[in-house]
């Protein structure tokens, strides 16, 4: 072994420890060993090393994989994931009913979206859901992480991890004419067999091997609560549904308190009152229900104020502000104030030290030391950032409106990206083609702003991606890849190509429990090329093999990033994950192991 590859060898181990002691974040620790590596020439021996680095941030699938943060924001913002959820999810009967429920549709879901996303915008969905089915969270979100996962390794564009080893592939076909390239359902039938069979194993295994948690309690309390007004919209998703059918039931952080109809209160209305458009709601709850509040398709503000602000909706958000004594309506209602006109925002709520104020909106006499929640534009934080008129002015995050009446336009879009990529050979539009149409599409149609595109990127994930890339390369510059797969086919060789495919199975999937998905890949590519070029095999079943692999490390919450997404909101333990992980990852390796060699000849 050359002085390279020592130093190669030594600093994956070192970042094998940084993650495991998580010393630090991942695209911290991977870019700053990339760095290194670069520092030290081991890059390439072709190029200087900086633009082989930065060649690999150039790669196609980390550059697909920005684009459909685009294109599942457009989702998100349009309310069309929670549209489909809605109608999927129901009201099951028992535990395992519940997870059949969740896991089908979101491995459908991760199998055309991005599993990150998915399992963010499904996260508030069921944590609302499990209250009002009565299940305890713990036994819904490892379920929801590991299913988005299995349904992502059905599809090529179904995680970042499969865009990956693509980009890899097709990098390799520059120097390796034979390296094939994997296609939009190139990984479909060992995916859907392994979905399946994993999809089983939790609703059999779970009841015994999942242990009921408590989420952490949130800190601070339980925050400002407000009371809030809404409106039921004519011929909307909830005119006509009861409260229980409208999911306006065990609100989390809220409840509703009261219905105004036709003049008359109803007070303690019970799950099956039938809402009717018009209908006035009067919710109670801290801010971030309200920011739910405003999600529902079917609710708006019940003041008319908001429909005459400047700004389009879509434009606003909610903003706190504390009331100073110098402000000049202090005294005055918000109607005889004239609130709107003054400040081009609209009050939707009042909280004054714990009292709840029964009186309508615009009768409200405001005092100094009022909080108040707002609609408003954008510019409202910088405007009146530094006023005298407010002690305190911060922004309600999330808080911008849903487009719902793009949901179907969003859905539309994604539809015909998938049937695109899918008809590849006679589109002969590209995966990263397709994706950037997507997102622009998206934009053009205005499912989502230009800054919602800006934000919906994951840069940590997509520098991670660009790191580890650069340490692949790295691997296969210094020899340490060439050495190592030496070492693998030596002792499995003998026991013939699905051994040596098993061996490099497991060593990704060692990879992927204590790094991270993308880097088990970009890790594991130069090994298994080596691998194959040095007994003259296919290549594609080690691509499929990696694939996989690099996915669908359960046994740890390092293993995928949404594991460690539900950690905290599902209450776990490190052992929850080991207990049921481990034995799905076994299925898991066993079902590609069995299948892939009959799938693609060696």
């Amino acid at each position: 072994m050359n002085w390279e590859a020592i130093v190669a060898l030594a600093t994956i181990l070192v970042v094998l420890y940084a993650l495991a002691r998580d010393l630090a974040s991942t695209d911290v620790v991977l870019m700053g060993a990339a760095t290194f590596l670069m520092s030290m020439s081991l890059v390439s021996d072709r190029f200087p090393a900086p633009r082989e680095f930065a060649a690999a941030f150039g790669n196609e699938g980390l550059l697909t994989v920005a684009a459909l943060f685009v294109v599942s924001a457009g989702l998100t913002e349009t309310g069309a994931i929670a549209m489909v959820a809605e109608r999927v999810m129901g009201r099951p009967t028992s535990v395992p009913a519940a997870q059949a429920r969740i896991m089908l549709p979101v491995a459908t879901l991760s199998a055309f979206l991005n599993n990150t996303p998915v399992v963010a915008m499904f996260m508030p969905v069921i944590s609302e859901w499990s209250r009002k089915v009565n299940i305890s969270p713990s036994k819904l979100f490892i379920p929801l992480s590991y299913a988005a996962v299995l349904g992502g390794a059905c599809t090529l564009i179904g995680t970042s991890t499969n865009l990956v080893v693509q980009g890899l592939m097709i990098q390799a076909q520059r120097t390796d004419p034979t390296m094939p390239v994997m296609g939009m359902w190139t990984l479909t039938p060992v995916g859907i067999v392994g979905a399946l069979a994993g999809i089983a194993f939790i609703l059999v295994a779970s009841p015994r091997l999942l242990r009921e948690r408590r989420p952490a309690a949130p800190a601070g309390g339980e925050g400002r609560e407000y009371t809030v007004e809404m409106r039921v919209e004519p011929n909307s998703a909830v005119d006509g549904r009861s409260i229980e059918a409208a999911g306006l039931r065990h609100l989390p952080g809220a409840y509703l308190a009261a219905i105004e109809r036709d003049g008359e209160r109803l007070v303690a209305v019970g799950p099956d009152e039938v809402l009717q458009a018009d209908d006035q709601l009067m919710f109670v709850g801290v801010v971030d229900s309200v920011v739910e509040l405003q999600r529902v398709r079917g609710l708006a503000p019940a003041t008319p104020q908001v429909h005459k602000l400047n700004s389009p909706r879509p434009a606003r958000r909610l903003v706190e502000a504390v009331v100073s004594d110098g402000c000049p309506i202090v005294g005055k209602s918000i109607r005889e104030g004239e609130f709107r006109t003054r400040y081009d925002a609209v009050v939707i709520a009042v909280h004054r030290n714990g009292e709840r104020i029964e009186r309508k909106i615009g009768d409200i006499v405001l005092r100094a030391g009022d909080t108040l929640l707002l609609e408003t534009h954008r510019r409202f934080l910088k405007l009146q950032r530094n006023s005298r008129d407010f002690f305190l002015v911060s922004d309600v995050p999330g808080s911008t409106p849903r487009r719902h009446d793009k949901a179907w336009i969003a859905l539309g879009i994604l539809v015909v990206m998938v049937v695109a990529m899918a008809f590849e050979e006679y589109t002969h539009l590209s995966v990263f083609n397709a994706a950037l149409l997507a997102a622009g599409a998206m934009g053009i149609t205005r499912c989502l702003s230009a800054a919602q595109a800006r934000g919906s990127m994951d840069w940590k994930t997509l520098v991670a991606i660009g790191a580890a890339l650069g340490i692949g390369k790295a691997m296969q510059t210094t020899g340490l890849a060439g050495l190592s797969a030496g070492w693998t086919v030596g002792w499995l060789e003998p026991f013939g190509p699905t051994a040596v495919l098993a061996g490099i199975y497991f060593l990704t999937l060692v990879f992927t429990e204590i790094l991270t998905n993308n880097a088990a890949a970009a890790l594991a590519f130069p090994i298994a090329h080596a691998a194959a070029v040095g007994m003259g095999l296919n290549f594609l079943p080690f691509g499929v093999a990696i694939a996989i692999a690099a996915s669908a490390g359960f046994a740890t919450p390092m293993g995928y990033q949404t594991h460690l997404m539900v950690y905290g909101a599902g209450g776990y333990r490190f052992s929850d994950y080991v207990r049921i992980g481990i034995p799905l990852d076994l299925i898991i390796m066993a079902v590609t192991v069995a299948m892939v060699p009959r799938l693609f000849p060696f």
